[in-house]
């Protein structure tokens, strides 16, 4: 299971998500995000990280340039556009794109808008926040969408509520911010950890009923 942790302020908390199994650390470049942080300080934490973890920027319709300077600067091996971004625009980032989209099940004429060779990030609507709201979506619709495509599944996730939603919606991945934060952008190094290991009990559970059913 491909896990994000976004809205990484500080280098500690990157080292610990990176411990506990994290595969992406996530800087909230959005200067009216309460996570944001800036450009020169994400280069120096993702300058620790190591070569297995990639580092994305979330964006929020902010212009071309800047955010192609900024993926630049931090080497980011992702962008992720969490605003009104069009195709277009998207085509235009010099670095893979990952386009989040504010879900509930009348929105899949937003979901169907991209093609399916871009990574979708599922998402609760805030036209304010624009992410990190704590609240889920509808699993049953998004893993409708997950069963046809790509996606990476946020909103609300918790070390509670991760096995249930990642067994309902089957996604690539998932994307958690406050779900295991103390503050907006100071992370919880022990709900870290149950996160985890709440989906490595159920990976586990998943290979003992293989080998069951090999016997």
């Amino acid at each position: 299971m491909f896990v994000k942790i976004c809205g990484i302020t500080r280098a500690d908390d990157a080292e610990a998500a990176v411990e506990a199994g994290a595969g992406a650390i996530g800087f909230v470049f959005w200067p009216e995000s309460a996570r944001f942080i800036d450009p020169y300080r994400a280069r120096a934490i993702a300058s620790t990280l190591p070569p297995f973890v990639t580092a994305v920027g979330v964006f929020v319709n902010q212009p071309l340039q800047h955010v192609n300077a900024v993926a630049r600067l931090v080497r980011l091996g992702a962008v992720q556009l969490h605003g009104d971004e069009t195709r277009d625009y998207a085509a235009a980032v010099s670095s893979p794109v990952i386009k989040a989209v504010p879900f509930a099940p009348a929105e899949d004429v937003r979901v169907g808008a991209w093609p399916a060779s871009t990574t979708l990030l599922l998402d609760a609507h805030d036209p304010v926040k624009r992410g990190g709201t704590g609240r889920t979506i509808d699993w049953t619709g998004a893993a409708a969408v997950a069963a046809q495509r790509r996606i990476l599944l946020a909103g609300g996730l918790t070390p509670d509520n991760v096995r249930e939603a990642v067994a309902q919606v089957r996604p690539f991945g998932i994307d958690v911010s406050s779900g295991v934060e103390r503050t907006p952008g100071v992370k919880d190094h022990p709900r870290m950890r149950a996160l985890f290991e709440a989906l490595s009990a159920m990976t586990a559970g998943r290979e003992r009923l293989r080998s069951s059913a090999r016997l």
